[in-house]
């Protein structure tokens, strides 16, 4: 599989994307008035395939691991925070919004959540095996190395913006 560094995000594409987000949902964005920006994945290619997932509907989970947001001390996602996803490109393509959040072992997950992170084939046993693989490669670039012990923020969102893309309230 190519791996293609991922390109910048575009600060200001996001921006636009998050005032006109904001403009139609005032209500919302007046209490969750922050968002997070983010690519998925560690390179252009993969950014690009869970995004595809995420903008056809099937994809409506993510799993990150725990000791990197403990590493780079950044705060924990939170239910109801927002997260502009982007491409490969550093483009923004979609607001969600997550709606389920949980921390739990990643040989915890269930063959429930792995189905809902639509990746794959879906099952537990390819979820298992890709995000492992995953885990201990970006883990390995970080000079860290992953357990099947380790820690998962597990959390189920739902696509907010843009409305053709958007599920149903």
């Amino acid at each position: 599989m190519k791996t293609t560094p991922a390109a910048p995000i575009d600060i200001d594409a996001v921006r636009a994307m998050w005032r006109n987000y904001a403009a139609a949902h005032p209500t919302v964005t007046r209490v969750f008035d922050t968002y997070e920006a983010e690519q998925f994945g560690d390179s252009a290619e993969m950014a690009d395939d869970l995004l595809a997932l995420i903008l056809e509907g099937r994809k409506r989970a993510t799993s990150s691991h725990t000791p990197e947001y403990r590493d780079d001390g950044d705060p924990f996602p939170q239910i109801g925070s927002h997260w502009v996803s982007c491409d490969g490109r550093g483009e923004p393509r979609a607001i969600r919004r997550i709606v389920e959040l949980r921390v739990a072992p990643f040989m915890a997950v269930d063959a429930q959540f792995a189905y809902d992170e639509g990746e794959d084939n879906r099952t537990l046993e390819s979820w298992r095996r890709e995000h492992r693989r995953f885990f201990d490669r970006t883990c390995a670039a970080r000079g860290t190395t992953f357990s099947e012990n380790d820690e998962l923020i597990l959390e189920r969102f739902a696509v907010v913006w843009p409305r053709r893309f958007a599920d149903s309230p």
